[in-house]
């Protein structure tokens, strides 16, 4: 594939994860800091497609384009976001290429929400709250990953597998 075709394609999935992200902080929440995440599609499917370098321009542009639409660039919820975000490609691009073997994606997908959840509520003790009993959130937090890690999951295999079928687009791994 050739560097253009590649920025093409890079393009549609931050503008996949854009909209998918705009579009997810409309949809009430039973908690204000419960998001389902699925905005990491676009993630994952970079990672699965390009590697670990795309997936992480893919969130990084993503999160601050998304900041900038809402008004919360450089607050500390877009700080929490680009945190969590570049720690779960740093997880799941770690797993896709060492650990593909005994993971499907499902695996890889939680793996990458779990340790986004878990970053951010670190953060969220150190910085903002300074209290060790927010980690009592730590159990809703990572149930949460299990069910937006495994959604992303499926989404973003069917994605990859129709992509493949329709496109001379082929992914690195998996």
């Amino acid at each position: 594939m050739n560097r253009s075709s590649k920025i093409v394609w890079l393009s549609l999935f931050i503008a996949l994860g854009l909209i998918i992200f705009m579009f997810e902080s409309y949809i009430p929440r039973p908690l204000p800091w419960l998001k389902p995440g699925l905005a990491n599609i676009a993630s994952l499917l970079a990672l699965y497609f390009f590697g670990f370098q795309s997936a992480m321009l893919v969130i990084v542009l993503r999160v601050i384009l998304g900041s900038l639409l809402l008004g919360s660039f450089l607050n500390p919820a877009f700080l929490l976001s680009m945190s969590g975000g570049i720690s779960a490609t740093l997880v799941m691009a770690f797993m896709l290429k060492y650990c593909s073997r005994f993971f499907s994606i499902v695996g890889i997908s939680i793996s990458g929400a779990v340790v986004h959840n878990i970053v951010q509520l670190i953060l969220v003790m150190l910085f903002i709250v300074n209290q060790y009993t927010i980690l009592y959130l730590m159990p809703v937090m990572i149930l949460s990953s299990l069910f937006s890690g495994t959604i992303v999951a499926v989404i973003s295999h069917f994605l990859i597998e129709r992509l493949k079928s329709v496109h001379p687009i082929q992914p690195k791994a998996g």
